[in-house]
């Protein structure tokens, strides 16, 4: 499972120039089953993705194709980790660590 958090590199007005394209890419991930949860920072200076299913390749292809990324206005941080303990309804997602 991977956390792909973005950081806005630009001002929050070229930002929102691609919010409509970005939120059409989020709809995209969603509908492949690639994304479990995904919003918006507090404060607002980025966003933060759950994607599952996938390897780190695919996960460093996903930020690489945010349209915002592709604008230039953000960059990504991604983290991997095994989720080993979860709420019941997102049981199916458990990972067991490798040995």
């Amino acid at each position: 499972m991977f956390v792909l958090e973005l950081t806005y590199t630009a001002q929050l007005d070229r930002v929102e120039e691609h919010q409509g394209a970005h939120v059409a890419w989020l709809e995209g991930l969603y509908g492949e089953g690639v994304l479990i949860a995904s919003g918006r920072k507090h404060p607002r200076d980025g966003g933060v993705l759950i994607a599952t299913g996938v390897d780190r390749e695919r996960a460093e292809r996903i930020a690489a194709s945010d349209p915002y990324t592709t604008a230039g206005v953000c960059e990504y941080r991604i983290t991997e980790f095994i989720a080993t303990k979860t709420a019941p309804a997102l049981e199916p997602y458990r990972e067991q660590p490798s040995a």
